[in-house]
């Protein structure tokens, strides 16, 4: 197969999440690769950040402003895109509360992005992927939190979770139709949302990060990148319902 297997000329990736973080680093690596990308996300200067980065790099963006949580806003988009090959739900917030301060406004905020809001992007692709029967590669965001018990993260660690289990469901459901489904689950990388605490706080937490990771360091966004490339290509067309853990061997799960 060769390094080809890695040339996406002549595809199309939806990419949520790109106005910053993992999913920024994502879409822009994705249209370097070759790959005409629509970038989605709430922030519209950061979706425009993201537009000049891939152009200035010689790649194809059209930028879409809309919420994950809406169905309606992402089947447009999705219906907008001539032919969509690869779909990267990477659209996510981060929410802190112990478990009996948790409040149903905090589960359901958290649920309705970092679950619902992937059930959607991989519903209305796979939709599309199978009405134009050319297959395709949906890769879904998870999250180390779901191996470890975290204080704090029940909301998250529970929706990321989920977002596993749907990898795996959908992957069974879509193998016919020669769609791939398979996720991604970051350990602790530098983006907007991880830096959360005030600087004090931020620089004890990657410290301890640094020294339970056998590589010394902490994920930055072009690391998780690659590795959505990698799920998105050729390269991994035996490929599915796998999850796969970028996480400097912080967790080194079975």
């Amino acid at each position: 197969m060769g390094l080809t297997a890695y040339d996406l000329t002549g595809r199309t990736a939806f990419v949520t999440g790109a106005a910053g973080g993992i999913g920024r680093a994502t879409a822009v690596l994705l249209a370097e690769a070759g790959a005409t990308v629509h970038c989605a996300d709430l922030d519209e200067k950061g979706l425009d950040r993201t537009r000049a980065l891939i152009t200035g790099v010689g790649g194809t963006a059209l930028t879409h402003t809309l919420d994950v949580t809406d169905r309606a806003q992402l089947r447009a988009a999705v219906l907008g895109v001539e032919r969509l090959d690869i779909m990267a739900a990477i659209a996510g917030i981060m929410h802190t509360s112990p478990v009996l301060e948790t409040r149903d406004e905090d589960l359901d905020r958290v649920l309705a992005v970092n679950f619902k809001g992937v059930l959607y992007a991989c519903q209305e692709s796979a939709r599309a992927m199978i009405a134009a029967g050319t297959g395709g590669s949906i890769i879904t965001m998870a999250s180390g939190a779901m191996d470890a018990a975290n204080a704090g993260l029940l909301c998250y660690s529970v929706a990321k979770a989920a977002v596993v289990q749907l990898t795996k469901t959908l992957a069974t459901e879509l193998g016919p139709h020669s769609i791939r489904v398979n996720a991604v689950a970051p350990g602790w990388v530098r983006t907007p949302m991880t830096d959360r605490h005030d600087a004090g706080l931020q620089q004890q937490a990657e410290a301890a990060l640094v020294r339970m990771s056998p590589l010394r360091r902490v994920g930055e966004p072009e690391d998780i990148a690659h590795t959505v490339l990698h799920l998105a290509c050729d390269a991994s067309s035996f490929m599915t319902g796998q999850i796969l853990r970028p996480n400097g061997g912080v967790v080194m799960p079975w």
